[in-house]
């Protein structure tokens, strides 16, 4: 589930802090980088749970309105099919997400009032009273409610994310990404599977661990290296008013040219030209863009890139 977009993302995070706050040993920053990425997948497990407990909270209102002193036609005869999804249940027995959860001790026990908003926000939606009336409903409407709900909901709840930032500094820029993984899970989910329907792993292998290691190491011992590189093409500009993310940005970009050389060069590029734009000035992706064409035209010359043919994108 990790990959190497959210990797650099990370590496850059975390170095970022590193440098602000001056106290940090490299070790132990080394293990927040891996702190930061399993919180993230826990993130990922969370999201998939809180699927299950809206379901379950729907489910308990169907319940409170049938034991009513006097309770209304519609609540003694209410509409059952978004409780009844088999794709939630197929969730709910899953082994991998359970044994993960059970592990983690993580719920959403303590986020009652969440629960709450978000399956109210869910039912006015167009998406759900769609569903709800439809003549007929598959194991695959089943899964493309949750799709659609969470692009819809999810990715867009204010309620949702100021909850996770009250929770983990961590997850303050995971939603989104974590969202979009999320939707894949459920897209892949076959009916057939049932409770032992695989999903997503932390690292997809042992190289995407060894990439974020080796990427925060390599940024990190070749600081003083990289700077200066930056600073020889960096002539017009006063380099001590450069934004800082944007050098940061450019020593992790360096590492990954110089150091990995499975890794395209344009690959490298794009990456870390979008990370300039999402988190560092207005300015920063052209800017970021023409200093690193510039050094890569010269390692070029130098011979001192070294590409290999080989990749498969993450």
């Amino acid at each position: 589930m990790i990959n190497r977009i959210l990797i650099r993302i990370k590496v850059f995070q975390i170095l970022y802090s590193y440098y602000k706050d001056g106290s940090k040993s490299a070790e132990n920053t080394e293990k927040e980088l891996f702190f930061s990425i399993e919180k993230t997948y826990e993130l990922y497990n969370l999201l998939l749970l809180i699927i299950i407990d809206i379901t379950r909270f729907a489910e308990k209102r169907i319940e409170i309105g049938r034991n009513k002193f006097c309770p209304t036609y519609e609540e003694l005869n209410p509409n059952t099919r978004f409780i009844d999804n088999l794709f939630v249940k197929q969730l709910a027995s899953n082994k991998q997400l359970g044994k993960y959860l059970n592990n983690k001790k993580t719920s959403w026990a303590n986020e009652p009032e969440l629960i709450k908003k978000l399956f109210e926000q869910i039912a006015a939606t167009e998406e759900y009273a769609e569903y709800m009336t439809a003549p007929d409903c598959s194991y695959e409407d089943d899964k493309n409610i949750w799709r659609k709900l969470f692009k819809k909901i999810m990715l867009f709840s204010e309620d949702l994310e100021t909850t996770l930032e009250e929770q983990s500094i961590y997850w303050n820029d995971d939603l989104d990404i974590v969202i979009s993984f999320v939707i894949k899970t459920i897209k892949k989910f076959e009916a057939t599977n049932g409770e032992m329907q695989e999903i997503l792993p932390m690292f997809k292998d042992d190289e995407d661990a060894d990439f974020a290691r080796d990427l925060f190491r390599k940024t990190l011992f070749n600081h003083e290296e990289y700077s200066k590189l930056i600073d020889t093409h960096t002539k017009n500009w006063d380099y001590d008013r450069i934004a800082f993310m944007d050098v940061l940005i450019m020593q992790i970009a360096i590492a990954e040219l110089m150091d990995f050389p499975s890794i395209p060069i344009n690959v490298t590029l794009n990456e870390y030209i979008e990370i300039a734009k999402t988190y560092s000035t207005e300015k920063s992706g052209n800017f970021v863009n023409g200093v690193l064409d510039n050094i890569v035209a010269m390692l070029k010359k130098e011979n001192k890139l070294t590409k290999t043919k080989l990749y498969i994108p993450n």
